[in-house]
């Protein structure tokens, strides 16, 4: 289930006076995305039969990401060198189930160039009170399934995601405050070191 559907609203308290708010173009959030170098947050998970998932994320644009689970789930989702890599510890398999980021939905914002504004890529862009709702796709490969990113403004942030994918099965990814460490190993994001740490060597 995990394997296959991986491949994802706050409302600020305000002081007086009150700040409506506003729904952001796709030019700020954008800019926003591409700002984001290194990241680091928990997430709650809602997979598509229902059940949670937590863990805890790491970012580090571009191309690279890390999706670190919490028990009982025994569960690692790695982005890096141009391939999403699942590694599955029920499994008893020390190697990974590999697939072209490119071909993942996610790519539109791990990408080096995030531009929402000038490529045929969002499909959707609303506003329902509280949040910006942005669905994107590649438009080359809609097959592949589609994103849809929701923001708060004031200031800017990413809230939550939702893939959907190829086979219609839907994840939601909810993210707690984003934290910017000063660094990040690049060994979080290798696929390669994460299978030699497995089998020992």
């Amino acid at each position: 289930m995990l394997r296959r559907t991986f491949l994802a609203s706050g409302i600020a308290l305000a002081t007086t006076p009150v700040l409506a708010a506003q729904r952001l173009t796709l030019d700020a959030i954008s800019r926003y995305i591409m700002k984001i170098t290194r990241a680091k947050c928990d997430f709650v998970q809602v997979n598509d039969d229902g059940t949670l998932s937590t863990g805890t994320l790491y970012v580090s644009r571009p191309g690279r990401m890390r999706f670190e689970y919490n028990a009982p789930e025994d569960l690692l989702v790695m982005a890096g060198g141009g391939q999403v890599a699942i590694f599955d510890g029920k499994s008893n398999i020390s190697g990974a189930e590999r697939y072209p980021l490119s071909r993942t939905p996610l790519n539109l914002i791990l990408e080096r160039n995030v531009d929402f504004g000038s490529r045929n890529m969002v499909i959707g862009h609303e506003f329902d009170g509280t949040a910006t709702i942005v669905t994107a796709q590649d438009p080359k490969h809609p097959e592949y399934g589609h994103l849809q990113l929701k923001f708060t403004d004031n200031p800017v942030e990413l809230r939550q995601w939702v893939v959907f994918d190829g086979q219609g099965s839907k994840t939601t990814v909810v993210l707690g405050q984003l934290e910017t460490p000063v660094e990040l190993p690049g060994s979080l994001f290798s696929i390669e070191f994460e299978e030699a740490t497995r089998r020992g060597n």
